[in-house]
């Protein structure tokens, strides 16, 4: 007989079980509070959008101050601690590290990208964002859907932040903070939509 998933006991992992995962491991892991969620593995339309995302930021940054950085490259965030890996972040300027255990975790980005999947979607648009939003040099956190072309922007104005929801293939996003634009049919090429 096979027990109910909900009556099996729930191990709630330690940080220091955590750091010895992400240490042990090829995979990335992010810690929840005591659980732990592998961000290794997708689709390959999760994929394709991140690759784009990041080559078309590369392309338009290169020999500049700024700098496109990949999905391996750890957050600090430090009111969801200890870091959070999003599928691509920018930064301007000197790249800022510090140890968390025994990872890098950058601790200064302008541009913060998460490419929703299904496992982590509710935690890409509600703590995640909150979280990177906490850091005082994030300027703008885009949450880019798989499924559909949506992308949803939050920019920082002032104290406050401003939502902006774009699902036409021909419109652009500004990117004031690295003087640029993107445009949506690029994030999305190579995806065929059902």
């Amino acid at each position: 007989m096979v027990a109910d998933l909900k009556d099996l006991p729930h191990h709630h992992y330690t940080l220091e079980e955590y750091f010895a995962l992400e240490q042990a491991s090829e995979k990335r892991f992010e810690y929840w509070d005591g659980d732990i969620v592998c961000m290794s593995g997708g689709t390959r339309q999760h994929y394709l959008i991140s690759e784009n995302l990041h080559t078309r930021l590369m392309e338009m940054l290169r020999g500049g101050k700024c700098r496109a950085l990949s999905g391996g490259v750890p957050i600090k965030t430090p009111s969801l601690p200890p870091y959070r890996y999003p599928d691509v972040s920018v930064v301007c300027g000197e790249l800022r590290f510090e140890k968390v255990d025994k990872v890098d975790v950058l601790t200064n980005p302008i541009l913060v990208i998460e490419v929703l999947s299904p496992s982590t979607e509710r935690l890409d648009k509600e703590p995640k964002r909150h979280a990177y939003q906490k850091l005082s040099s994030v300027t703008k956190y885009l949450i880019v859907s798989q499924d559909a072309p949506h992308i949803t922007q939050y920019l920082r104005q002032g104290r406050r932040w401003i939502r902006k929801d774009f699902s036409d293939l021909n419109a652009a996003l500004e990117l004031p903070s690295i003087k640029s634009q993107l445009l949506i049919g690029d994030i999305y090429e190579g995806i065929t939509f059902n």
